[in-house]
C-alpha cells in the first residue's frame, strides 16, 4: 500500500505506523497478519462515527462503508457469538443466513455491553480485526466484491481502509453469499 492513501475525502497512512488510531485487539492482530501492510488508518471525528454521518461528511459512499455487527445465540445451553461484515446499503440477514449458519434457534444483535467487554473495542468502531479467535466472521461476498471500503478501527476516532478481498483472508472468515440483503 501506498504511504499516503484516500477514500473519498478521509486521508489514510498504514495503520502500524499509527497504531495511536486503533483499538489495542486490531493493534495486536495487525501485528501478525500478513496483509497488514495493505492496511490503512485515517482519524476522523468520534462524533462522526456512525455510517451515514460519516459517509455524509467525508464524501464516503455507502457502496464502499462496511459495518461490523456482532451477533449472538444459543444452541443446547451454549453460547455463540459471530461478526457479520455487510455493505452500508444493506442489512445483516440476522434470522436467516447468519442464524442458519451459526445453527442457533434465535439469533440478535449483541447488547452492547457484551460486545464491547467481549472485543475490547468501542461500540460504534467494532471491526472484524482482532476480534476473538473462536468467534467466525461471516463476510457477505458483496464487501469482497466492493474493492477498497472503510471499516471501523476499533475505536470511533478512526476509521480504516483497505480492499475488501483482504477481509475474506482474516483468521476465522468465511465469505458468504447473501449474507445481507438490500436496504
Amino acid at each position: 500500500m501506498a504511504e499516503v492513501t484516500t477514500l473519498g475525502t478521509l486521508t489514510a497512512t498504514p495503520a502500524l505506523a499509527r497504531t495511536d488510531l486503533l483499538a489495542e485487539p486490531v493493534t495486536e492482530a495487525l501485528a501478525v497478519w500478513p496483509a497488514a501492510d495493505r492496511v490503512a488508518v485515517a482519524p476522523i471525528d468520534p462524533e462522526l462515527a456512525d455510517t451515514a454521518a460519516f459517509c455524509a461528511a467525508y464524501a464516503v459512499a455507502p457502496e464502499a462503508s462496511a459495518n461490523c455487527v456482532v451477533v449472538a445465540g444459543r444452541r443446547a445451553g451454549e453460547q455463540r457469538w459471530a461478526a457479520a461484515v455487510i455493505l452500508a446499503t444493506t442489512r445483516a440477514d440476522v434470522n436467516g443466513a447468519i442464524r442458519r449458519r451459526l445453527d442457533v434457534r434465535k439469533l440478535s444483535f449483541a447488547p452492547m455491553s457484551d460486545a464491547v467487554r467481549l472485543t475490547g473495542m468501542e461500540y460504534g468502531g467494532i471491526t472484524p480485526i482482532g476480534l476473538p479467535p473462536d468467534w467466525p466472521i461471516l463476510v457477505d461476498a458483496a464487501v469482497v466484491a466492493a474493492g477498497p471500503v472503510v471499516i471501523g478501527s476499533g475505536i470511533r476516532g478512526s476509521k480504516i481502509i483497505l480492499d475488501g478481498t483482504l477481509l475474506a483472508d482474516l483468521p476465522a472468515a468465511e465469505v458468504v453469499e447473501d449474507l445481507a440483503v438490500p436496504v
